[in-house]
Parts: C-alpha cells; structure tokens; sequence
C-alpha cells in the first residue's frame, strides 16, 4: 500500500489541519463543517450497528452544533499535537466511511497514542477500515515518531479484535473497567503495536 503524508491549513485561521493521508483507495483528512450532512447521515443510519461498541450517544449528537464542536477539538487538539482526528473517505467516488482517531499523544519517553475508529454499518466488511488502520499506525510510527500505539475493544466485538490482529496488534491484556459503552462501565481487551525499532 502506498502511503503520503500532505500536511495544509485547517478551516480555522492560525490552526494547524491534520495531515491528509492518501493510500490507495483511501483519503483520510480532518472533519470540515461541509462533511456533517454526510456524517450525520452515516452515524443515523449506522446507529444500531455503532452503539453497542460506543459511549451512549447526546441528544444532540447529530446535530450541527455538535459536529462544530467536533470541528473546535479537533483543530485544537491537533495544533498541541495531542491528537489527530480523521474522516475516511473511499476515494472513487468520494463518500465518507467512517472516522479514525490518533489520540491521547505522549511525548517522550512514553512516545505513545491511544487509537479508536469506527464505520458505517454499510461500508463495513469491505476493507476500509484494514486500509484505515495501517495507514494510521504508519502516520504514528513514521510522522509523529511514536514507539506504541494501543487501542482497547470489548471481549465480544470479535470484528474489532481481528482487525487489530490482522493489522499487526498484539492482545496484552484486560483492562478493568475502561470505559462507559452505551451507559454501562466496561471491562475492555488491551491491544498494542509497537515500531520495528521499539526494542533497538
């Protein structure tokens, strides 16, 4: 898979965008006010298949104010190097589907992020997310020169499990009450990959 980093201005006058990703098949760029009609769509569409792997929902999840809000963290997020969000994008034709997140970046000597994604229920099981993921793990290994990265799902979300498995992730563990999935505190399954040259 072939693999470009373009790094350009966000929407916002003095932010810093995230990089956009090229792969292939794949465009991966920050969130842009003109994408919430498409993502607001997916997510509705998608709610049954999303919800049982994500944090419960707000009222106004879907709302434009919310997605604005989105578009805010983002960009400021990205500008303190903390975090890098995308959208994914199949790239012929150009339809979002789904969103990937590099978050939670620590700096040295840690040199690790945390990673989360999901996919509309319609473009799952076609590899996109596989096509995601790699592309991701490379923008963290090679652009940001971290040494970790880990991301953690629930014991039964066996298609989460063996996407990070066929991307290179390895199980560590599990972490006990991780994280709020649709109201209720969850134990999670700890995945991590490292760089090839983590141990040198």
């Amino acid at each position: 898979m072939s693999l470009r980093a373009l790094f350009g201005f966000g929407p916002a006058r003095g932010h810093r965008d995230s990089p956009v990703l090229l792969t292939d098949s794949l465009c991966l760029r920050a969130p842009r006010l003109e994408d919430q009609s498409a993502w607001s769509l997916l997510r509705q569409e998608s709610r049954d298949f999303l919800q049982p792997w994500e944090p419960r929902w707000p009222d106004d999840h879907l709302s434009r104010s919310a997605f604005k809000r989105r578009i805010r963290w983002a960009n400021t997020e990205t500008s303190a190097g903390r975090a890098y969000a995308f959208l994914i994008f199949r790239r012929n034709p150009d339809t979002l589907v789904g969103g990937i997140t590099v978050s939670n970046v620590r700096r040295a000597p840690s040199r690790s992020a945390s990673l989360g994604y999901w996919i509309g229920e319609r473009h799952a099981r076609h590899g996109h997310m596989r096509g995601a993921v790699e592309a991701v793990t490379d923008f963290a290994f090679d652009t940001l020169d971290l040494i970790r990265l880990e991301a953690a799902c629930l014991e039964d979300n066996a298609a989460s499990r063996a996407l990070l498995e066929r991307c290179g992730f390895s199980e560590e563990g599990i972490v006990r009450g991780y994280l709020e999935v649709n109201g209720t505190v969850r134990d999670h399954v700890l995945y991590s990959r490292l760089a090839v040259n983590a141990r040198s």
